[in-house]
């Protein structure tokens, strides 16, 4: 069997629906085609809490870990929660961040390098859109931009700590003073332009990683048509 490498992208509802048309995660795979494979674990509604158990069943050493390019962690819109209105998903702060290096060392235990592990901190919020959201629901506002703020730079402080790689979406979405409700479509997911938005500033750090991975299988110009088992059947990967 042909072994090929692997992102893992784990994290809630904007990691699941990444694969969605014209979803970041979709955008990725598409440029990593014949290079590598990105696995989508996102996990709708999911906290650090409840993703530390279960990522030892999702990415383990049987499971090619040393052949994993790179494994992106993105929880944090349902911790930061507002406690009151949503206590089901809401994780305390600090519990927050212990997940998170929970989840890093249990990586970095199966030769997972924190050059490849790469924390996502939450977005911002836009809260009159997400209150019509809940409005819907039957429920009040449940977040707070300041909120998920609070917990981005928690992730950040986690990350410089752990030595992995850091992708602060709060703070760039909202950078010099930008309208960043263009990257919502409800307030707190993702938009067209968000995908767009995300995928852009996440490939300036997978591309690095992904750079020396080599072309899967010949280039169909470079199959000798006469003998393709000569270029088809070698027990290595080889670059066009």
């Amino acid at each position: 069997m042909i072994s090929w490498p692997r992102i893992v992208l784990f994290g809630d509802s904007i990691t699941q629906f990444a694969f969605e048309t014209n979803g970041w995660g979709s955008i990725l795979a598409n440029k990593l085609i014949r290079k590598c494979d990105v696995i989508n674990r996102g996990l709708s509604g999911y906290n650090t809490r409840w993703a530390k158990l279960i990522l030892p069943k999702l990415v383990s050493k049987g499971c090619h870990a040393g052949n994993t390019a790179a494994v992106t962690i993105f929880f944090g819109a349902n911790d930061s929660s507002l406690k009151e209105e949503n206590p089901q998903q809401h994780i305390p702060l600090e519990e927050y961040a212990d997940n998170l290096r929970s989840m890093i060392q249990y990586l970095k235990s199966i030769d997972i390098t924190g050059d490849r592990i790469i924390l996502i901190t939450p977005p911002p919020l836009y809260e009159p859109a997400w209150e019509k959201e809940c409005h819907l629901k039957g429920c009040k506002l449940n977040r707070s931009n300041e909120r998920a703020g609070v917990y981005a730079k928690a992730c950040i402080q986690v990350a410089n700590e752990c030595g992995t790689e850091i992708l602060d979406l709060w703070t760039t979405m909202q950078e010099g003073g930008q309208d960043f409700t263009l990257y919502l479509s409800d307030g707190l997911h993702l938009s067209d332009e968000g995908n767009r938005f995300v995928e852009s500033q996440l490939w300036q750090i997978l591309e690095r990683k992904a750079s020396d991975l080599p072309f899967i299988l010949p280039y169909w110009n470079d199959v000798d048509s006469l003998n393709p088992e000569a270029s088809l059947l070698q027990d290595k990967k080889t670059e066009s």
